[in-house]
């Protein structure tokens, strides 16, 4: 089939590649001309038969939202616009309704597998009516990992990117874990090789997983990740997982914890710390270190 891809970053230049692998043909549009096809919105749209599938591959909010706003006004009825970036699924409930005015229909697509997808294939979690999907099947066809695995028709439109917003709060946790255990294991005398012990894990234990994976793969580079501010932004998936917690009254201690940790990786010298140990000293006598 046919396909226009908007966005050729890390991402999406990756699947433009894998999809043409898999024999269909990609028109891709980005703002960078040295890695576009065409010059412009218009041209993509001119050069894709109908009905159309554009799949827009852009940063969550603006750009996505401008993105689709000028398809709107591009397109025909009967075609399909996929939103594959990490927009929050109400805006997913906004779009479908926006472009279902016009005709066009509308999915959304939670994609991750970052830079390794091209080889490895995209974990896809796509929302959206069964005869708007079933248009654009081939396309996940082509990114899945080979196997019967790897996609999914979630549900309704939004229900691709909540799912991603879900495994994103989830993969937070499980970064976290890793990352308290390893700095846990550096600081006791007893342990002499961190790096070997996150090694011996990924065989034969119930906590390997493709993180722990890449955790041995940096600790290969960086022994102790001395190269390596300790500062981690969040995406907005982890707040957003949060948000829908407590809207549902659905408890999420160890992933509401690990966005609050991304928030404290972020103060060279914590405020709260200050007043804790304050407290710590009046109550108690406990020694308070000074600037």
């Amino acid at each position: 089939m046919q396909l226009g891809l908007v966005g050729l970053g890390k991402m999406g230049g990756n699947m433009r590649e894998r999809i043409r692998r898999a024999g269909h043909t990609v028109i891709g549009y980005d703002r960078n001309p040295d890695i576009s096809d065409v010059h412009s919105l218009q041209e993509l749209v001119d050069s894709l038969e109908g009905p159309r599938v554009v799949w827009v591959m852009v940063p969550a909010g603006a750009a996505t939202q401008s993105t689709i706003d000028e398809l709107a006004e591009l397109l025909s009825p009967g075609d399909i616009v996929v939103d594959g970036g990490n927009s929050r699924w109400t805006e997913d409930e906004r779009h479908a309704v926006e472009l279902g005015i016009k005709g066009i229909g509308f999915v959304d697509c939670g994609v991750s597998g970052g830079v390794w997808g091209l080889e490895n294939g995209y974990a896809l979690m796509y929302g959206g009516a069964p005869e708007h999907v079933a248009q654009v099947q081939p396309v996940f066809d082509a990114l899945k990992p080979s196997g019967p695995y790897g996609s999914v028709h979630a549900g309704k439109v939004g229900a691709g990117h909540f799912a991603k917003m879900v495994h994103n709060g989830i993969e937070y946790a499980m970064m976290q874990a890793y990352a308290e255990g390893w700095e846990l294991l550096e600081k006791v005398d007893s342990v002499t090789d961190v790096r070997e012990v996150f090694r011996s894990w990924q065989e034969g234990t119930v906590i390997r997983s493709w993180l722990l994976d890449l955790a041995v793969n940096a600790l290969d580079e960086d022994e102790h990740l001395d190269k390596l501010r300790g500062y981690a932004e969040d995406s907005g998936e982890g707040r957003w997982t949060v948000e829908a917690a407590i809207d549902n009254a659905v408890p999420l201690p160890a992933i509401t914890a690990s966005l609050f940790a991304r928030f404290a990786s972020r103060q060279d010298d914590s405020p709260q710390m200050k007043m804790i140990a304050a407290l710590r000293n009046q109550f108690g006598g406990h020694a308070v270190e000074t600037k």
